[in-house]
């Protein structure tokens, strides 16, 4: 299934959220459980959560084709394509453990476990990891959707993802591997724009991490 067919299924569930407004009530009980660390800065909190969390599902598409067209520019489709594929079937073929998950909840459900994927991926190949093209703004949206998901549920997909990454690359040799090539391909100008969005996620909805009683901005 094609990025396109994945931005289809969310498109649906933004219709079905227009009629039933579940999701935005969710968001509104969970801002007022939010940790002290998430600020977020306007005047309707669960708007901004709800604008935060929906732009996050829609990365998550973009994120796979980013990463597919990088690994078939440097030549290293076979590595990627595992990784490719599992986080494409988070949407396509949800396990048992999300049937009953449907709408924008059930999404960002999905788009956090291909983000947290994703972010395995790279903290698994040294090439990777030092090149730090995983930005601190990156991580911290995955933070925030922890919360947002809730505990004991988001730790339970986090032990599915380091699961899912063991199988994928858990050796050595992957780590080892020289990846600079993907790593240039993940520069290129050409995607710019993603790179600067996904940055921006937080400080565009009024969201950020406070620690030490300082935000970060």
């Amino acid at each position: 299934m094609t990025p396109e067919a994945v931005l289809h299924i969310i498109d649906q569930a933004r219709r079905q959220e227009a009629r039933s407004g579940t999701f935005l009530q969710l968001l509104r009980e969970k801002a007022d459980t939010l940790p002290a660390t998430v600020k977020v800065d306007c005047d309707q909190p669960a708007t901004c959560l709800f604008q935060f969390a929906v732009e996050y599902i829609e990365m998550a598409p973009r994120l796979i084709e980013y990463v597919d067209a990088c690994a078939r520019q440097a030549g290293t489709e076979e590595l990627f394509a595992p990784f490719i594929q599992a986080a494409t079937r988070y949407f396509t073929q949800p396990s048992v453990l999300l049937a009953r998950y449907d709408g924008l909840d059930g999404l960002l459900i999905r788009a956090y476990l291909c983000h947290r994927l994703m972010e395995e991926m790279y903290e698994n190949n040294r090439s990777i990891r030092t090149s730090q093209l995983v930005d601190m703004e990156a991580t911290q949206a995955n933070l925030l959707v922890h919360q947002l998901i809730g505990e004991p549920f988001a730790n339970e997909l986090d032990q599915s993802i380091t699961i899912t990454v063991l199988q994928i690359a858990g050796s050595p040799d992957y780590y080892e591997l020289n990846l600079d090539p993907f790593v240039e391909q993940a520069r290129h100008a050409a995607w710019g724009w993603m790179r600067e969005y996904w940055e921006n996620l937080l400080l565009r909805n009024h969201i950020h991490f406070a620690f030490g009683g300082e935000g970060k901005h």
